[in-house]
């Protein structure tokens, strides 16, 4: 952490411990409270909605068992609240998992109206057990007690704000983590993260679990803070508010979680009082103008971008001075901001500030780029093993979509530490043999064997974690992670460490971040793009982000590399750059699949080349044997133009 980050943090730390002794108010004690509440359970949240990209309407639900966890605790049982927060965080973590379990075998909306279903039903039960949670009467809770007497507003403010800091602490180091960059992963590309061994329903579990854990402290918190709570409390209306929060305040950043609860909190208080409205709304205009202004001189927007929230605010202020009273206005000005924002400034209010304010930012590496990696020799693993071995064997291919035989009886033996040439005119099954040797595709007949083991029934990750990798026809990176970052999804396989871990940064933690990072930049090295380590993926050049899927498929340790069509776009040096890796890959005894349109590529460095046409085998041979090949010739240029060029 550098200074300015320093300073930044120990001053609202200060100016947190402080603020109930300076304000002395005990409903503005509670409305902090309540917000640093809210905070802790949008931590949680951000996990599934910003980092997994799911949509969950069932936390609000979450949130009242949470809070009847310690509520019943104490009124059945007595329990203080050191042993009732840890319990709400379990028994919602459960709930969590028994919710995600089935609904994640879902997306999109299927899953919100699952999860909007849940919460239905979890309101239904806590307002029907009677016995349990005292039904519609609800459940009263005195505060914590603090010795022998119970802990006033000020001293329960202040254990708020510890358990949001040490939250806050541990969200960051998860999300900084493999696990969070699993979690990232299977949002921006589904089907790259299985391929990387890193199973997207496991991670979206986890993610969900994880994030009802937090929303388990946050009830618990809640019930202790309002000293009284109701089924009705935790409705529908309250599940969208925690999604607008998480959507206005910014998604992926834990100030926007603040500032989406303190949103959340204040706006309807605000909407109460005309004068505080006028200031606000003045203040937000000002504020926006001058973030357009930065924005505009800094050259990371446009005018046509800012126009409509530089107008939207002032006008919204402007707007405020012709009113007298709110209280017809309310739900209107409530509905236009939540607008404004959502469309607008779909990153939130602290995207568009750190856009205005820092334009793209680059991210940092912490591996030092000019000092060598530290991982033996090389950080691609070599492979030892027989040059005769078959290392792949397919009997029988059979990939059938309704009336259409993609592959068709296609038998394919891959000799080990061989560079096998896969072509084949575009819609010959080339791309489908990839998915069916990568688990995307379950083969309609037939059978795929990997160093003698049957690959029947595996899945895409447990297919890569057992030594297939593959790089994809169409880029398929993390775009929003640095390049650094990308590989260190592939080296995911080699974390040990779990969550307890990760949260208390034990030493095997460190220990396994750091020697993965030193690899990841070695295997970055590899392919040239060491100084490219912090650059996002998606800022790269079309070649290099080619050379970046490379290098994260190598950090799997693969024993064989499927290449789909590694060359297509790039320019001549590009290509010579990559017909250099292929063979360095080659030179470390990793079987090479390559599917290519470009001849010269596949001639130059295959050993065996495979020829398809209409998902059959027509030819199979030395590159030299193939080029000659007529039917190969006929399959590329058709039956009169071949009978015309011979």
């Amino acid at each position: 952490m550098n200074l300015k980050k320093l300073v930044a943090t120990a001053l609202v730390l200060i100016a947190l411990a402080v603020f109930p002794v300076l304000s002395g108010n005990p409903y503005y004690i509670h409305l902090v409270e309540t917000i640093m509440i809210y905070a802790i359970l949008l931590f949680g949240l951000d996990i599934v909605v910003g980092y997994t990209g799911q949509v969950s309407l069932g936390h609000a639900g979450l949130f009242g068992v949470g809070a009847y966890t310690a509520g019943v605790l104490f009124m059945k049982l007595g329990l203080p609240i050191f042993v009732t927060a840890p319990l709400a965080i379990l028994v919602t973590a459960g709930f969590g998992a028994i919710l995600a379990l089935p609904a994640l075998r879902v997306s999109g909306p299927y899953l919100a109206m699952v999860t909007l279903a849940f919460g239905t039903i979890l309101q239904i039960l806590i307002n029907e057990m009677d016995f349990l949670t005292n039904g519609p009467m609800g459940v009263k809770i005195p505060k914590p007690s603090l010795g022998a007497r119970p802990m006033n507003e000020v001293e329960y403010y202040w254990l708020v704000a510890v358990l949001l800091v040490a939250s806050l602490i541990v969200v960051h180091r998860v999300l900084k983590s493999h696990l969070g960059r699993a979690f990232e992963a299977l949002r921006d590309s589904p089907i790259a993260s299985d391929c990387m061994g890193v199973s997207v329903y496991r991670y979206k579990v986890y993610a969900f679990v994880i994030s009802a854990g937090f929303a388990g402290l946050a009830g618990c918190l809640y019930s202790y803070s309002e000293q009284y709570i109701s089924p009705n409390t935790y409705n529908f209306e309250l599940t969208i508010l925690f999604l607008l929060a998480i959507i206005m305040g910014g998604r992926k950043t834990r100030t926007g979680a603040v500032l989406g609860s303190a949103i959340i909190v204040l706006l309807p208080k605000l909407l109460d009082d005309i004068d505080m409205f006028r200031i606000v709304a003045s203040v937000l205009a000002a504020a926006v103008v001058i973030g357009a202004g930065i924005a505009l001189a800094r050259k990371v927007s446009t005018p046509r971008k800012v126009a409509i929230p530089v107008f939207g605010t002032v006008g919204l202020a402007a707007f405020s001075y012709c009113i007298d009273t709110l209280a017809d206005w309310r739900l209107s000005i409530f509905g236009l901001m939540i607008l404004l924002v959502v469309y607008y400034l779909q990153d939130g209010v602290i995207g568009f500030v750190r856009k205005s304010m820092m334009g793209s930012v680059v991210r940092a590496s912490t591996v030092d780029a000019h000092q060598p990696a530290t991982i033996g020799a090389d950080a691609v693993a070599a492979v030892h093993a027989g040059d005769t071995e078959e290392i792949l064997q397919l009997r029988g291919i059979l990939m059938q979509f309704s009336g259409l035989k993609a592959l068709n009886q296609v038998d394919l033996s891959v000799r080990r530490g061989t560079v096998h040439g896969l072509i084949g005119p575009n819609g010959s099954g080339k791309s489908t043999m990839m998915n069916v040797l990568t688990g995307i595709y379950v083969p309609t007949a037939g059978s795929i064997e990997y160093r003698g083991m049957s690959l029947a029934g595996k899945t895409s990750s447990q297919i890569a974690l057992a030594g297939i990798a593959r790089t994809f026809q169409n880029v398929q990176l993390f775009g929003e992670m640095s390049a650094l970052e990308n590989v260190l999804v592939g080296l995911h396989h080699t974390f040990r460490a779990h969550i307890a871990d990760v949260g208390l940064m034990s030493p095997r933690y460190r220990r396994e971040e750091r020697a993965a990072r030193e690899r990841a930049l070695g295997m970055l090295r590899f392919v040239g793009l060491e100084h490219a380590a912090g650059e996002e993926a998606r800022n790269l050049p079309y070649g290099k982000q080619r050379l970046l899927e490379i290098a994260r498929a190598l950090a799997l340790d693969p024993q064989v590399l499927l290449l789909d069509e590694p060359a297509a776009g790039l320019t001549a040096p590009d290509i010579k750059e990559l017909v250099a890796i292929i063979r360095k890959v080659r030179d470390h005894g990793i079987t090479v699949v390559l599917i290519e349109h470009h001849m010269d590529v596949v001639m130059s460095v295959c050993d065996r080349v495979s020829v398809l046409d209409f998902g059959q085998k027509i030819a199979e041979g030395k590159p030299a044997d193939i080029q000659s090949n007529e039917k190969v010739i006929e399959a590329y240029l058709g039956g009169e133009a071949a009978g015309q060029a011979a």
